[in-house]
């Protein structure tokens, strides 16, 4: 497998260095990528970088995984307008662990294997270096004049925030971090965002200055949405790949819903489908967009990769619940966690458990719950039919709600009209 065509066709490949490409096709070439562990998960920002190494590995190369313990510790000033908090080491620590793990299932970390990953740490070798060491050894190979003239470092220079000493050195820290794999691991390409062309740049030319080698380096594009919006940011913030900071249920809704435009291309870069399948599926898309082929593919396709087919499949599940015609047993065989889960953004109404004792007569409830604003509002929908209790009709036969109908012991779903849920919990 050619690297270099299979990410160019899927749109990720910005700038590369003369003489990438037929590197990796002479030999078993080994490649980093950079993680900073400014949180103990990766979100989806983080995919693409993934997604990299995992092409890297599947074409016979070797990845390395680099967490930034050093670099954290100093702040990447490329495309920030201000300076970041810097962590402790005790937090970054705790951070590495986190990333180490997500990292781990996404690549093969098997060991005695050629091409197996490795993960590093550059606070393991940062931590040797005193000061006057660094200046004396790495400072002196890149002259001011150079790193001046870097985009992350104009911008910055340029606005009334400025730039500190500390966020000035990370693009040499970065650099020396090249140099030190192509040294002690035989590293010869570095990849990343395109906003990190400057910082890469900088170690191969530490590489040429200090150890007389050649080294190479590709980006691919930052990803943005067809609507100006922040890619893999939600109402709710970001979208991390930790199944406890965004649920796979949210986790897949955030791939559903992406639009036409976007889908087309997130469909390249995010999933590991060939280019006929992918082809197909853009022209079925074309063919009839209205039922969404693309999206629903997208959604599947990633959720299974980041978590779990039965993860998707529950997500899947969770969708029909509130948009399509799921019945009253796929609800009471959820577990209160998933639940929650499918809930989450459905307006919550607690009531005491012992109004339940003799049954709520069904209009009390509708209005003391204030689903409705009136005893009589509550009344005219419950005769026309268009309420609904645990993805079941209300009838006019029923008069009454009961424990008998608690989900989970604590839950009811309250359904009014088409879209309108309540959940309510029972105290």
């Amino acid at each position: 497998m050619n690297l270099i065509e299979e990410l160019q066709w899927r749109g990720m490949i910005q700038d590369i260095m003369p003489g990438t490409e037929e590197l990796l096709q002479k030999e078993m070439v080994s490649g980093y990528i950079g993680f900073d562990p400014t949180s103990d998960s990766l979100h989806i920002g983080s995919l693409v970088p993934i997604l990299l190494l995992v092409h890297m590995q599947r074409a016979g190369h070797k990845p390395y995984a680099l967490v930034g313990g050093a670099t954290g510790m100093v702040g990447d000033p490329s495309g920030k307008s201000e300076e970041r908090n810097l962590l402790s080491e005790e937090v970054l620590q705790f951070n590495q662990a986190g990333v180490h793990k997500q990292l781990s299932k996404f690549l093969d970390f098997t060991p005695g294997k050629p091409n197996a990953a490795v993960m590093v740490n550059n606070y393991d070798w940062f931590k040797e270096i005193s000061f006057l060491q660094f200046i004396r050894d790495a400072g002196k190979h890149i002259t001011v004049n150079y790193m001046m003239a870097k985009d992350s470092v104009k911008k910055r220079l340029e606005s009334e925030v400025g730039m500190s000493f500390t966020e000035f050195t990370y693009q040499l820290i970065q650099g020396y971090d090249f140099y030190w794999l192509y040294q002690n691991k035989n590293c010869k390409l570095q990849m990343g965002g395109s906003d990190q062309w400057g910082n890469i740049v900088t170690g191969t030319e530490l590489i040429r200055r200090k150890a007389g080698g050649e080294a190479f380096a590709f980006t691919c594009p930052l990803i943005k949405k067809a609507d100006g919006g922040k890619f893999g940011k939600t109402e709710k913030g970001n979208v991390w790949l930790d199944a406890k900071k965004t649920s796979p249920y949210q986790f897949y809704q955030f791939w559903l819903n992406a639009s036409d435009s976007d889908a087309t291309s997130w469909i390249k870069i995010f999933t590991l489908l060939g280019k006929a399948e992918i082809d197909a599926l853009l022209a079925q898309h074309e063919s009839a967009p209205h039922e969404r082929a693309l999206q629903k593919k997208l959604a599947e396709e990633v959720t299974t990769f980041v978590h779990s087919r039965e993860d998707y499949e529950f997500a899947v599940k969770a969708s029909e619940i509130l948009f399509g015609n799921a019945t009253t047993e796929i609800l009471q065989s959820l577990s209160e966690e998933q639940l929650l889960q499918v809930m989450e953004g459905v307006p919550s109404i607690e009531i005491q458990r012992n109004t339940l004792d003799e049954g709520y007569e069904i209009v009390n409830f509708l209005a003391d719950a204030q689903i409705f604003p009136s005893k009589g509002e509550a009344r005219k929908m419950w005769q026309a039919g268009g309420l609904g209790l645990n993805k079941s009709k209300i009838t006019q036969e029923k008069t009454h709600i009961t424990k008998g109908d608690l989900l989970r012991d604590k839950y009811l779903l309250v359904q009014k009209g088409k879209k309108n849920y309540f959940l309510v919990k029972v105290m």
